[in-house]
């Protein structure tokens, strides 16, 4: 296993991402990497502030001669999602991320690699390090905890930044330039329940899911992958149909943004039922596996007695709500853009289901290029539980970026990409919630791009980076920098 990451070209930017790798830096732990960036500025003399909520801002002054070009800022975020394989023993709030070089990618080893969006992070390091470098005055914005909730970009304020331009360095297909993205909004629903007494000669079973591909809720919703949340309920409510089963226990999934590969749930059922529970069980995991074979490979869904018999349960009628409730709510692709062909329009994933002492909590993120089909759809996903007698809200809102096709900065990059590469990129919009949707807000006139390395299965421990689009993309960046439109 090569983990010399730092000998790829361009070297400077690999050598700040594997240092970013050995700083642990999960969403709501990203203080020290914060502090690292800080570090960083002081050693090459770089001006910086630190906001309230923890976000990096760094500026250079214009190069001399470069005081006409329009104020670039370079923005990425710092936090990644934390996703491990089953067999992997890691912490992700301790750890340093073992990223190593496999053939023409870089990934790491049964973990999440964090090139969404460390990659970003490096390259505006590369690039406030570099003397040489040719640029207007310059600006970066780097946020914290993007991933959670974008929160790190809804606290910037409208008189931190100076620039004229955003260059969003967090997209996952090079050779494609965004000028559009998905707004969101996290619908969290909670069922209630009281616990009951396990009642007497029950045997408790246990359902275990594990290996499904997961991903980003946004990139990946289209390719239709298990979401282990609704796999867990679907085996469930069969189960519930027929027998008198009762549940202790129900997880699955830990972002509200990434497809979840895993859950577990712990129900009991009378002795006497227990051999036919789990011959309809398997049967019902038969169908599923056949289902999406094409997708999901390995799957493992596996139903077995268990030693860990619950002393109590949920009351039945609690129950039935709660399978009923998402065995009905919506999950998946739900529209396709009539903008963009093969672009999703609007989508919900059932990223987490957490069980409490007294209530079930079920969190989606909604996704939308389009407001009112985003609103629409949570309204019709709200009125499932309020159908069910449950609670329901509807939490950090943000607005989608709406294309700006006669932007200067992307007929500069598109005049860029050719001369570099001798290939027009594609201009494309994103199903996922960048930044720009609400650093646009904030900053109305600003004129924006994103675009970044190629990036395949992020929020996954799958995720694996390009070499060769990598260093296409850094040398994107430098030469858009030093052709920035002028005022």
């Amino acid at each position: 296993m090569d983990t010399n990451i730092e000998k790829l070209n361009p070297q400077s930017m690999w050598k700040h991402f594997k240092n970013i790798c050995n700083i642990p830096h999960p969403s709501a732990h990203t203080k020290k990497l914060a502090e690292h960036i800080v570090a960083f500025a002081k050693e090459n003399k770089i001006d910086y502030t630190v906001d309230k909520i923890g976000n990096v801002i760094l500026r250079k002054p214009a190069t001399a001669g470069y005081e006409n070009r329009k104020g670039l800022v370079l923005q990425a975020h710092m936090d990644m999602v934390p996703q491990k394989n089953g067999d992997v023993n890691f912490d992700f709030t301790k750890d340093a991320i073992e990223a190593y070089i496999d053939g023409d990618w870089v990934t790491a080893n049964g973990t999440t690699l964090g090139a969404d969006d460390g990659l970003g992070v490096a390259a505006i390091l590369a690039v406030f390090e570099n003397k040489d470098l040719k640029h207007g005055n310059l600006e970066a914005l780097i946020t914290m905890d993007e991933e959670t909730g974008m929160y790190g970009a809804f606290a910037v304020k409208e008189d931190e930044l100076k620039g004229e331009v955003l260059i969003n360095l967090d997209s996952e297909t090079e050779g494609d330039i965004y000028v559009g993205c998905a707004g969101g909004v996290d619908l969290v629903g909670k069922i209630a329940y009281k616990k009951e007494d396990t009642p007497a000669n029950f045997q408790a079973i246990e359902i275990d899911i594990t290996n499904l591909k997961g991903g980003h809720s946004g990139m990946e919703i289209i390719l239709q992958r298990a979401n282990s949340n609704k796999v867990l309920f679907r085996i469930l409510n069969t189960l519930n149909n027929k027998f008198d089963i009762r549940i202790a226990e129900a997880n699955g999934g830990n972002m509200r943004n990434a497809i979840p590969r895993e859950a577990k749930g712990l129900f009991v059922v009378a002795k006497e039922n227990v051999k036919n529970v789990i011959a309809e069980a398997n049967e019902a995991i038969a169908k599923i596996m056949d289902e999406f074979k094409a997708v999901e490979p390995e799957m493992n869904l596996v139903v077995s007695e268990s030693s860990k018999t619950p002393s109590k349960v949920m009351d039945k009628d609690a129950q039935n709500k709660l399978i009923w409730t998402i065995e009905a709510i919506f999950n998946g692709t739900d529209r396709m853009s009539d903008e963009m062909s093969g672009l999703v329009e609007t989508s919900s994933n059932m990223g987490i289901i957490t069980q409490n002492e007294d209530h079930f909590e079920i969190n989606f993120l909604i996704r939308s290029s389009v407001d009112s089909a985003k609103d629409e759809l949570a309204e019709r996903m709200s009125s499932v539980f309020r159908l069910a007698g449950a609670e329901c809200n509807l939490e950090g809102g943000y607005h989608g970026w709406k294309p700006n096709m006669e932007s200067p900065i992307l007929k500069s990059t598109l005049e860029m990409y050719n001369e570099l590469f001798g290939k027009t990129p594609e201009i494309r919009g994103i199903h996922a919630g960048l930044e720009c949707g609400i650093l646009g807000g904030i900053f109305p006139n600003w004129d924006m791009i994103s675009f970044g390395p190629t990036i395949c299965y992020p929020h996954s421990p799958d995720e694996k980076v390009e070499i060769k689009s990598t260093e296409r993309f850094f040398k994107l960046i430098e030469a858009v920098i030093e052709n920035a439109p002028t005022k």
